[in-house]
């Protein structure tokens, strides 16, 4: 499928065929015969009375050739609720071959400021598919024309929405890959490529991370034939060196659990155990293609977690970055292993004004909040208000999770510094958080987000067709505008 959309300024009563027209929230309609001839008018108007006026839209079909649809558009309506009236549109055209929209933006009964960006944003972000490894190709194509004199977006925001659909769509593209194409040597492979939009790249390989000293993350990886990476992505916006903002993310391109292996049903599912560090990725291509006026890095931690004879054992004992010692317990909790370096590393050497962390990390959180939150951990009050308010703006949301000393006991081992699982039960997401938050060494302002039932989704959302949702590209972009720019 192909998606068009183009702006142009012509006279909509004699050209238009398929049309979308925006009224208020009570479907009022008497300022639509500007714009459409007297006999659609009188039909549509006939139509109304008879009609639900709940919804949000309503379509009618005019004629064999030709569909009107009526947005309701309710005051004082947030961005967010703009983007998902989009992509409820796209998700109930019913497409032909070729298939036009006209979309008429001189209707809107208010001065909503970018209307139609954030409609054309949420319409774009739900026409996402994956569908490289079909073999019958959909050569459909969806043209959207929005035409007229008002209420268009200026160049500047249409550049802003692009880069931030490029973002999320990388993000996307990354997570639906299979595990036998986007193993750790191609995912650093792909992340040397953003070199060309000035992004500085630096990749880490096993030979360098093992001088580092990095073995939690190395350990995690050293039962794969594939190698294990570390990858910084350095964006500098600002005109000044202030520190950057730090986004760190969770790379397990296929997780089997190691010895602790998962069950086999569901296991399919584990590629997208890197959808963590996709958003980080797919952030820092949006801050670059944007190119945002602040200073930025992103820290992907690049593994696979499989089963071998060189396989890490329950009971190993490692030494991290950090100089602490972690004992085994569960192979299956690597991601904690991975962030743990991860988190050291970036700590000390970009010294940064915050870090943010990003994983699809625990089950627990899951039974905790559904796919409808993604879990907050924080050390820091002003960096957990502005993250959830973030997300409240973009639809992505958070819920703030406890973090407290008393947890440390349930991680704590007998043979070393700590253990990587809580096996007395219990706070499954809060004990990964505490133990996360041991590998920041001078109390750099840290959010950790588990998006254990974010990053993919079955069915699909409400800015998504279903897979790979891109979450937290969008929320961190919004964070970082809001706040920071």
């Amino acid at each position: 499928m192909n998606l068009n959309i183009n702006f142009k300024k012509g006279n909509l009563k004699k050209s238009y065929t398929n049309l979308v027209l925006f009224v208020d929230e009570k479907f009022g309609s008497s300022h639509l015969k500007k714009y459409i001839s007297s006999s659609d008018f009188a039909y549509i108007t006939d139509l109304l009375k008879a009609s639900d006026k709940s919804k949000k839209m309503l379509i009618f079909e005019v004629s064999a050739k030709k569909k009107i649809a009526l947005v309701s558009i309710k005051k004082n309506i947030k961005t967010s609720e703009i983007e998902n009236l989009g992509a409820d549109f796209f998700g109930r055209i019913n497409y032909g071959k070729n298939t036009q929209y006209t979309v008429y933006p001189d209707s809107l009964p208010n001065n909503q400021k970018n209307f139609i960006g954030h409609f054309l944003h949420g319409l774009k972000l739900k026409s996402y598919e994956f569908k490289k490894y079909k073999t019958k190709k959909d050569s459909r194509i969806i043209t959207i024309n929005v035409d007229g004199s008002k209420n268009k977006p200026l160049a500047k925001d249409v550049l802003k929405f692009k880069a931030l659909e490029e973002g999320t769509f990388f993000a996307r593209d990354l997570v639906s890959e299979p595990g036998n194409v986007l193993h750790p040597d191609e995912y650093a492979k792909r992340l040397k490529s953003l070199k060309k939009y000035n992004l500085k790249v630096n990749i880490y390989d096993e030979k360098k991370l093992k001088k580092l000293g990095m073995n939690a993350l190395l350990g995690v990886g050293q039962g794969s034939i594939r190698g294990s990476y570390l990858v910084t992505l350095e964006w500098k916006g600002a005109k000044n060196n202030s520190s950057p903002l730090a986004f760190i993310g969770k790379g397990v391109c296929f997780d089997t659990g190691g010895y602790s292996l998962k069950p086999a049903k569901f296991m399919e599912d584990m590629t997208y155990d890197m959808a963590g560090s996709a958003a980080v990725v797919g952030l820092m291509k949006n801050l670059a293609l944007r190119k945002a006026k602040i200073n930025a890095v992103g820290v992907v931690g690049l593994v696979e977690n499989m089963v071998s004879g060189n396989a890490q054992r329950p009971g190993d004992i490692v030494k991290s970055y950090s100089g602490k010692t972690i004992e085994i317990l569960n192979t299956d909790a690597e991601g904690r292993l991975v962030l743990a370096d991860a988190i050291t590393f970036t700590e000390k050497k970009f010294k940064p004004k915050f870090m943010i962390d990003l994983a699809t990390l625990t089950g627990a959180i899951i039974v905790s909040l559904g796919s409808e939150y993604a879990g907050l951990f924080s050390n820091n009050e002003i960096l957990s208000k502005q993250l959830i308010e973030a997300g409240e703006r973009v639809d992505e949301k958070l819920w703030r999770m406890p973090l407290h000393k008393n947890f440390d006991k349930l991680i704590n081992s007998k043979n070393a510094d700590m253990q990587n699982i809580n096996y007395v039960g219990g706070a499954g997401s809060t004990t990964a958080a505490q133990f996360l938050q041991r590998f920041i060494l001078n109390k750099t302002p840290w959010a950790h987000l588990d998006i254990a039932g974010m990053a993919f989704s079955k069915y699909g959302g409400a800015l998504n067709s279903g897979g790979a949702t891109g979450y937290g590209v969008r929320l961190l972009n919004k964070l970082i505008e809001d706040f920071y720019e």
